[in-house]
């Protein structure tokens, strides 16, 4: 299925188009689907067929309000990384027994944000372990473990093996154990990541083999979470192929059921997705505003400056690019290799280098794929760029403003003297 296939067969923009939410939000635009986030939610449930299973969202993926109370509709927990995202959390309806909290190298203020709230706490380091059991002698605690096995897209976002700052290791654990004794804390959860964006179940499995071999010498577990990473098909329009869902719960389950018949008592078992609940329901919409040639390279001005979308200059990635004209998808045809670029004073500021399009002209609209995780949640004010909105297609194909687009106000709020 192309990329232009499938967006009009999911009828992603329902009764709108590019077009008309564009002069309706303003551009650019960040525009999510609710029934594909709903979708994704679901099929994410489905990785393993043992009963006692919990998906935790990953907040840090997309933090709207209006999506997170769609993902707990859905049944979904959540994890948070810091005291703003247990807020918005709340503020979508979580209490404090769906949150799990994994902070990395944060404050006693932080730890106590979460323990006044009755909120579970993993650590990921001896100090912080021993931090937290300085605030709350006698707590019952998480910990992250690094299994020394890591994946992922790039390496900023391997987040186990030997170089991550990520995780108590294994060889640590005794001096952990010490630590807990010291001040009577208890260990009532073991959690890992492997890291972002793998698209084969294997690392995962042996992931969790190696983790469930550890656990089984933590005698008061009541959950194991076997972290995150699901990755997604970024590159459609080439026909990449999707994370084998079924063959994941084919290797998962025997390898849950036979630890969970090792440890004695029933332990919940959790994992902690974001990019593959979010990911492929958001859309990033953008104008083309000059077109210039420099040397060989045929450049496209946008209004997508990195402060929009800031993966591909963080991590060189890629997203599928859709061009559409006065509302209509623009039929591939010539295509000529044209590199986009944002409206940022930097040379970085890049999305889609040589990317074969159709030649593409003033108000242009690009509909840039997969940006419903880390999209809007890693975006900035740099060169004091005006954030932009964010828009829900319903299921019943209408569009609403979950997210205003800023204002200059915005850009002075809480600076004194102004």
């Amino acid at each position: 299925m192309t990329v232009i296939n499938f967006l009009e067969a999911e009828r992603f923009f329902g009764s709108e188009n590019p077009q008309s939410l564009v002069e309706a939000f303003g551009s650019p635009l960040y525009v999510y689907n609710e029934r594909i986030l709903r979708t994704c939610c679901s099929a994410m449930q489905s990785i393993t067929s043992y009963p006692n299973f919990k998906v935790n969202y990953s907040v840090k993926a997309n933090a709207n309000p209006a999506l997170l109370r769609i993902i707990r509709e859905e049944g979904l927990l959540a994890d948070a990384m810091s005291p703003g995202e247990i807020d918005v959390l709340e503020r979508a309806g979580y209490q404090p027994e769906e949150i799990f909290f994994i902070p990395n190298n944060v404050s006693d203020d932080e730890l106590l944000f979460a323990l006044d709230r009755g909120i579970t706490i993993s650590l990921d380091s001896l100090d912080q372990l021993e931090r937290l059991g300085r605030l709350a002698p006698g707590a019952n605690v998480a910990l992250r473990v690094n299994p020394g096995i890591g994946a992922g897209h790039h390496e900023k976002v391997i987040t186990a093996g030997k170089k991550t700052k990520f995780g108590i290791n294994a060889d640590q654990l005794n001096e952990a154990r010490s630590i807990l004794a010291n001040h009577h804390l208890t260990v009532i959860g073991l959690n890992q990541h492997i890291g972002s964006l793998f698209m084969e179940p294997e690392p995962f499995i042996n992931a969790a083999r190696v983790f469930f071999e550890l656990a089984l010498s933590f005698p008061d577990l009541r959950f194991v979470d076997l972290g995150g990473g699901f990755g997604i098909p970024y590159q459609k329009q080439s026909g990449e192929s999707r994370l084998d869902l079924l063959a994941l719960n084919q290797m998962l389950t025997p390898l849950i059921e036979s630890f969970v018949k090792d440890y004695g008592q029933p332990v919940q078992i959790k994992t902690e997705p974001g990019r593959y609940i979010v990911a492929e329901c958001g859309v990033l919409l953008g104008t083309v505003q000059a077109n210039k040639n420099n040397g060989e390279t045929a450049y496209v001005g946008t209004d997508l400056g990195f402060n929009v979308l800031a993966r591909p200059m963080l991590y060189d990635s890629w997203h599928d690019i859709v061009p559409y004209r006065r509302g209509e998808p623009l039929k591939t045809g010539d295509l000529t290799p044209q590199t986009i670029v944002g409206n940022i004073c930097e040379t970085g500021d890049v999305l889609a280098k040589n990317r074969a399009l159709p030649q593409l002209q003033h108000d242009d609209i690009l509909a840039v794929l997969d940006a419903g995780a880390y999209g809007f949640v890693m975006s900035s004010n740099y060169n004091n760029r005006l954030r932009p909105a964010e828009v829900l297609i319903r299921q019943d194909g209408s569009a609403s403003l979950i997210r205003r687009r800023e204002t200059f106000d915005d850009l002075v709020r809480g600076c004194l003297d102004v």
